[in-house]
Protein backbone atom coordinates (compact mmCIF):
# COMPACT_ATOMS: atom_id res chain seq x y z
CA UNK A 1 0.00 0.00 0.00
CA UNK A 2 1.60 3.36 -1.05
CA UNK A 3 0.33 6.44 0.57
CA UNK A 4 -1.29 8.85 -1.61
CA UNK A 5 0.38 11.71 -3.15
CA UNK A 6 0.74 14.75 -1.35
CA UNK A 7 1.34 18.12 -2.98
CA UNK A 8 4.34 18.89 -4.38
CA UNK A 9 5.22 22.12 -2.62
CA UNK A 10 3.84 21.04 0.83
CA UNK A 11 5.71 17.51 0.79
CA UNK A 12 8.98 19.69 -0.44
CA UNK A 13 8.71 22.24 2.42
CA UNK A 14 8.06 19.58 5.15
CA UNK A 15 10.96 17.61 3.89
CA UNK A 16 13.07 20.90 4.33
CA UNK A 17 11.53 21.55 7.79
CA UNK A 18 13.04 18.25 9.12
CA UNK A 19 16.14 18.49 6.87
CA UNK A 20 16.64 22.08 9.33
CA UNK A 21 15.77 20.70 12.52
CA UNK A 22 18.46 17.27 11.88
CA UNK A 23 21.56 20.23 10.75
CA UNK A 24 20.01 22.24 13.59
CA UNK A 25 20.17 19.62 16.57
CA UNK A 26 23.88 18.47 15.36
CA UNK A 27 22.47 15.45 12.57
CA UNK A 28 26.09 14.38 10.17
CA UNK A 29 25.26 15.37 6.49
CA UNK A 30 24.93 11.63 5.64
CA UNK A 31 21.93 10.70 8.18
CA UNK A 32 20.12 13.76 6.97
CA UNK A 33 20.17 12.45 3.52
CA UNK A 34 19.02 9.33 4.39
CA UNK A 35 15.88 10.00 6.48
CA UNK A 36 14.78 13.15 3.88
CA UNK A 37 15.11 9.81 1.20
CA UNK A 38 13.24 7.62 3.61
CA UNK A 39 10.43 9.86 3.89
CA UNK A 40 10.50 11.10 0.51
CA UNK A 41 10.35 7.14 -0.45
CA UNK A 42 7.43 6.79 0.97
CA UNK A 43 5.36 8.91 -1.05
CA UNK A 44 6.95 7.56 -3.63
CA UNK A 45 9.29 10.46 -4.39
CA UNK A 46 12.92 10.83 -5.37
CA UNK A 47 14.90 13.37 -3.31
CA UNK A 48 18.32 14.89 -4.05
CA UNK A 49 19.68 17.47 -1.27
CA UNK A 50 22.87 20.05 -1.24
CA UNK A 51 24.06 20.38 2.17
CA UNK A 52 25.58 23.50 3.12
CA UNK A 53 26.46 24.97 6.77
CA UNK A 54 24.20 26.99 6.78
CA UNK A 55 21.41 26.27 3.93
CA UNK A 56 19.63 23.27 2.70
CA UNK A 57 18.67 22.78 -1.25
CA UNK A 58 16.28 20.23 -1.87
CA UNK A 59 14.92 18.69 -5.31
CA UNK A 60 11.74 16.49 -5.08
CA UNK A 61 10.29 14.61 -7.91
CA UNK A 62 7.77 11.53 -8.61
CA UNK A 63 9.42 8.56 -9.93
CA UNK A 64 6.90 9.45 -13.44
CA UNK A 65 9.11 12.65 -13.34
CA UNK A 66 6.18 14.34 -13.77
CA UNK A 67 5.74 17.03 -10.44
CA UNK A 68 8.68 18.33 -9.14
CA UNK A 69 9.62 20.75 -6.50
CA UNK A 70 13.19 22.62 -5.84
CA UNK A 71 13.58 25.11 -2.67
CA UNK A 72 16.26 26.15 -0.24
CA UNK A 73 16.14 27.01 3.22
CA UNK A 74 18.04 28.90 5.82
CA UNK A 75 20.02 26.37 8.29
CA UNK A 76 20.54 28.70 11.61
CA UNK A 77 23.45 28.04 13.75
CA UNK A 78 23.52 24.60 15.89
CA UNK A 79 21.74 23.68 19.08
CA UNK A 80 22.49 20.06 19.89
CA UNK A 81 19.52 18.15 20.55
CA UNK A 82 19.82 14.31 20.23
CA UNK A 83 16.64 13.54 21.80
CA UNK A 84 15.00 15.30 18.30
CA UNK A 85 17.80 13.62 15.96
CA UNK A 86 16.45 10.33 17.34
CA UNK A 87 12.63 11.23 17.52
CA UNK A 88 13.12 11.83 14.25
CA UNK A 89 14.67 8.80 13.27
CA UNK A 90 12.29 6.95 14.98
CA UNK A 91 9.60 8.74 12.81
CA UNK A 92 11.29 8.64 10.21
CA UNK A 93 10.66 4.73 10.66
CA UNK A 94 6.75 4.57 10.80
CA UNK A 95 6.31 6.71 8.50
CA UNK A 96 7.46 4.06 5.59
CA UNK A 97 5.90 1.17 8.14
CA UNK A 98 2.37 3.05 8.56
CA UNK A 99 1.73 4.95 5.71
CA UNK A 100 1.43 8.29 7.46
CA UNK A 101 -0.20 10.97 5.68
CA UNK A 102 1.40 14.62 5.10
CA UNK A 103 -0.86 16.10 7.93
CA UNK A 104 0.07 13.38 10.42
CA UNK A 105 3.92 14.48 9.79
CA UNK A 106 3.40 17.84 10.36
CA UNK A 107 1.56 17.82 13.71
CA UNK A 108 4.26 15.48 14.87
CA UNK A 109 6.57 17.65 14.26
CA UNK A 110 5.32 20.66 15.89
CA UNK A 111 4.77 18.35 19.20
CA UNK A 112 8.73 17.36 18.45
CA UNK A 113 9.62 20.64 18.01
CA UNK A 114 7.97 22.07 20.95
CA UNK A 115 9.23 19.18 23.18
CA UNK A 116 10.33 21.00 26.43
CA UNK A 117 14.66 20.92 27.21
CA UNK A 118 16.21 21.35 30.31
CA UNK A 119 15.84 23.98 32.72
CA UNK A 120 18.59 26.33 32.07
CA UNK A 121 19.67 26.57 35.53
CA UNK A 122 19.92 22.56 35.58
CA UNK A 123 22.45 23.00 32.69
CA UNK A 124 24.51 25.73 33.71
CA UNK A 125 25.10 23.63 37.02
CA UNK A 126 25.67 20.13 35.09
CA UNK A 127 28.02 21.94 32.67
CA UNK A 128 29.93 23.60 35.34
CA UNK A 129 30.17 20.41 37.55
CA UNK A 130 31.89 18.48 34.19
CA UNK A 131 34.25 21.72 34.42
CA UNK A 132 35.08 20.83 37.37
CA UNK A 133 35.30 17.51 37.05
CA UNK A 134 37.50 17.62 34.28
CA UNK A 135 39.72 20.46 36.43
CA UNK A 136 40.10 17.44 39.24
CA UNK A 137 40.94 15.21 36.30
CA UNK A 138 44.23 16.81 35.15
CA UNK A 139 45.14 17.54 38.73
CA UNK A 140 43.62 20.21 40.33
CA UNK A 141 42.74 20.36 43.89
CA UNK A 142 39.43 21.47 45.77
CA UNK A 143 40.16 25.04 45.40
CA UNK A 144 41.21 24.99 41.97
CA UNK A 145 37.60 22.94 41.10
CA UNK A 146 35.72 25.68 42.89
CA UNK A 147 37.44 28.03 40.60
CA UNK A 148 36.31 26.01 37.25
CA UNK A 149 32.98 25.75 38.69
CA UNK A 150 32.57 29.44 38.90
CA UNK A 151 34.17 30.29 35.89
CA UNK A 152 32.94 27.63 33.64
CA UNK A 153 29.31 28.62 34.98
CA UNK A 154 29.41 32.24 34.08
CA UNK A 155 30.86 31.85 30.96
CA UNK A 156 28.33 29.51 30.37
CA UNK A 157 26.12 32.20 30.99
CA UNK A 158 27.92 34.47 28.90
CA UNK A 159 27.39 32.56 26.06
CA UNK A 160 23.70 31.89 26.55
CA UNK A 161 23.11 35.99 27.20
CA UNK A 162 25.14 36.92 23.80
CA UNK A 163 23.62 34.42 21.59
CA UNK A 164 20.03 35.73 22.76
CA UNK A 165 21.47 38.92 21.64
CA UNK A 166 22.19 37.67 18.31
CA UNK A 167 26.01 38.75 18.50
CA UNK A 168 28.17 37.17 15.47
CA UNK A 169 28.56 33.12 16.74
CA UNK A 170 32.65 33.19 16.86
CA UNK A 171 32.28 36.98 19.06
CA UNK A 172 29.87 34.47 21.68
CA UNK A 173 32.70 31.95 21.77
CA UNK A 174 35.13 34.78 22.70
CA UNK A 175 33.18 36.61 25.03
CA UNK A 176 32.38 33.01 26.94
CA UNK A 177 36.23 32.09 26.95
CA UNK A 178 37.29 35.59 28.29
CA UNK A 179 34.77 36.10 30.95
CA UNK A 180 35.41 31.74 32.01
CA UNK A 181 39.29 32.66 31.81
CA UNK A 182 39.01 35.78 33.51
CA UNK A 183 37.82 35.23 36.74
CA UNK A 184 40.52 32.32 36.97
CA UNK A 185 42.98 34.40 35.57
CA UNK A 186 41.90 37.63 38.76
CA UNK A 187 41.91 35.20 41.12
CA UNK A 188 45.24 34.15 40.64
CA UNK A 189 46.44 37.49 39.99
CA UNK A 190 45.40 38.36 43.48
CA UNK A 191 47.04 35.03 45.04
CA UNK A 192 50.01 34.17 43.21
CA UNK A 193 51.25 32.12 45.68
CA UNK A 194 48.97 29.79 44.17
CA UNK A 195 49.16 27.90 41.37
CA UNK A 196 45.49 27.80 39.46
CA UNK A 197 46.92 26.52 36.18
CA UNK A 198 44.55 23.09 36.34
CA UNK A 199 41.22 25.46 36.61
CA UNK A 200 42.42 28.07 33.52
CA UNK A 201 43.28 25.55 31.64
CA UNK A 202 40.04 23.65 32.01
CA UNK A 203 37.62 26.78 32.53
CA UNK A 204 37.21 27.03 28.79
CA UNK A 205 36.63 23.09 27.83
CA UNK A 206 32.28 23.61 27.80
CA UNK A 207 33.38 25.27 24.66
CA UNK A 208 35.14 22.65 22.97
CA UNK A 209 33.29 22.57 19.05
CA UNK A 210 33.02 17.90 19.37
CA UNK A 211 29.92 17.66 17.72
CA UNK A 212 31.26 19.89 14.88
CA UNK A 213 34.77 18.19 14.69
CA UNK A 214 32.90 14.79 14.90
CA UNK A 215 30.70 15.27 11.94
CA UNK A 216 33.40 17.07 10.30
CA UNK A 217 35.58 13.81 10.19
CA UNK A 218 32.32 11.17 9.39
CA UNK A 219 31.26 14.06 6.67
CA UNK A 220 35.27 13.36 5.12
CA UNK A 221 34.44 9.33 5.68
CA UNK A 222 31.49 9.75 3.80
CA UNK A 223 32.77 11.07 1.01
CA UNK A 224 30.99 14.47 1.76
CA UNK A 225 34.45 16.27 1.64
CA UNK A 226 32.60 19.87 0.72
CA UNK A 227 30.69 19.57 4.54
CA UNK A 228 33.22 18.31 6.06
CA UNK A 229 36.03 21.17 4.85
CA UNK A 230 33.39 23.52 5.70
CA UNK A 231 32.81 22.11 9.45
CA UNK A 232 36.46 21.71 9.29
CA UNK A 233 37.35 25.16 9.04
CA UNK A 234 34.71 26.22 11.42
CA UNK A 235 35.64 23.69 14.41
CA UNK A 236 39.21 26.01 13.97
CA UNK A 237 37.60 29.62 13.99
CA UNK A 238 36.19 28.23 16.75
CA UNK A 239 38.94 26.86 18.56
CA UNK A 240 41.08 30.05 17.19
CA UNK A 241 38.25 32.41 19.21
CA UNK A 242 38.93 30.19 22.19
CA UNK A 243 41.97 30.30 22.22
CA UNK A 244 42.15 34.48 21.72
CA UNK A 245 39.97 34.84 24.72
CA UNK A 246 42.59 32.79 26.96
CA UNK A 247 45.29 34.84 25.22
CA UNK A 248 43.60 38.51 26.58
CA UNK A 249 43.16 36.91 30.12
CA UNK A 250 46.26 36.08 30.10
CA UNK A 251 47.93 39.29 28.89
CA UNK A 252 45.66 40.88 30.99
CA UNK A 253 47.24 39.51 34.47
CA UNK A 254 50.34 38.88 32.79
CA UNK A 255 50.60 35.32 33.46
CA UNK A 256 52.61 32.98 31.90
Amino acid sequence: MEIAKPNKYELGEMLLEIGSLLIVSGANTERVKLTISRIAGAFCCDSDLMISNHALMITVKYKDQIKTFTSVKWVPNMHLNFNLISDISTMSWKIVEEKWSLERINNELKLLDRKPLYPRALVLFLVALAGASFCRLFGGGLAEMILCFLGTFLGLFVRQETVKLKFNFYLCIFFAALTSSFLVGAWWHFNPDQDFIHALSTSVLFLIPGVPMINSFSDFIDGNILNGTTRGVNVLVIAFAIALGLMVSLLIFKLH
